[in-house]
């Protein structure tokens, strides 16, 4: 599925074109030109059915000290036999939606950001050993990765739609 043709919803339950998303991320950060803001970007799942998950990536726009905006969208994705596989899904997902936010942002002329995807694995539980490749992903694809406990999108922003 393109992205272009999936929609977010904002925190309140508004529908947005990811064109949209990015324009009211652009309406924030102009809001006070004075801070510096982070774009983050996260997704968690949960398994339903055997080989079925709910997919939930959040982008947050964070101004740095004072406050945020977040936009949020789910998708069901089937044929994930292992947690390896589910997570390795998160990470693709938060990367696809990464690389287009940051492409909108740029053609749209944005304030000067930066971006995270963050990944909802940590030094605890059973994701532990897949920490070094997970993150070793993201950066080959030009991103910052933050795992647990700073992995906000995806651990709470995201954790709170699944």
């Amino acid at each position: 599925m393109a992205m272009d043709s999936l929609s977010f919803k904002s925190a309140t339950g508004v529908d947005h074109s990811p064109s949209e998303v990015a324009s009211a991320i652009i309406e924030f950060m102009k809001g006070d030109t004075h801070r510096s803001y982070v774009v983050t970007i996260g997704t968690d799942s949960e398994l339903y059915g055997k080989t079925a998950a709910d997919f939930v990536t959040a982008i947050v726009v964070h101004r740095v000290g004072n406050g945020a905006r977040y936009f949020w969208r789910r998708m069901k994705i089937d044929q994930l036999h292992t947690m390896r596989d589910r997570i390795l899904q998160e990470v693709l997902t938060s990367l696809d939606t990464g690389k287009f936010i940051l492409a909108e942002l740029k053609r749209m002329h944005s304030p000067e950001f930066k971006l995270e995807i963050h990944v909802d694995v940590g030094e605890n539980g059973e994701t532990r050993t897949m920490i070094q490749e997970l993150v070793g992903i993201i950066r080959a694809n030009d991103f910052e990765a933050k795992t647990k406990p700073e992995s906000y999108a995806a651990s709470s922003v995201a954790d709170r739609h699944v």
